[in-house]
């Protein structure tokens, strides 16, 4: 029995010794660390993907070996995208964890949707063609990337059944 309580004590002690957590710290609709010419923000585009940008340091024994900024989280996720100048909703983290006068590790992790100034961004990476579907009132109901290929044959389409009805329209004036 006491050899038992030693080991719940040793196990309780050691798991002590090795705490860690992650909290959250903010939620965020647009946060950015880059200057926005606010004027172009009609042509800004918004990413499809979550990006995540993670700033750490390091403990040494019980020396640490810098610190973490949350600005670096930021500008590394920002720059994770071509023309990314903020990020839209989404989360900051806090995670820490110590093994006393071991290791240990502190970081700030944000992540969020990015929003892209086509602009500024690499144009290679951005699909040169799309499909925007409107509705009734003129609002974008729908947008769609294209490959070269599938936009070719969607205009050899168009121009196909348009020529069509022009055709078949002129006939009945006549």
């Amino acid at each position: 029995m006491k050899k038992r309580s030693s080991k719940l004590s040793m196990m309780f002690l050691l798991l002590m010794l090795m705490n860690g957590c992650t909290s959250r710290v903010l939620d965020f609709t647009v946060v950015s660390s880059k200057n926005i010419d606010m004027s172009k923000s009609s042509t800004f585009i918004r990413g499809k993907t979550r990006v995540t940008g993670e700033d750490k340091m390091y403990i040494i024994i019980f020396i640490p070996t810098g610190v973490a900024h949350l600005k670096e989280a930021l500008d590394r996720a920002i720059e994770s995208v071509p023309g990314c100048v903020a990020l839209l909703d989404g989360v900051i983290y806090s995670k820490f964890f110590y093994f006393p006068y071991v290791f240990g590790e502190s970081s700030y992790i944000i992540e969020g949707i990015p929003l892209i100034d086509p602009s500024l961004a690499n144009h290679d990476d951005i699909p040169l063609y799309r499909k925007i579907e409107l509705d009734q009132k003129g609002q974008i109901k729908k947008t769609e990337y294209l490959s070269e290929k599938e936009y070719m044959a969607l205009k050899e389409k168009i121009v196909k059944d348009y020529g069509e009805i022009r055709f078949n329209n002129s006939e009945q004036l006549y």
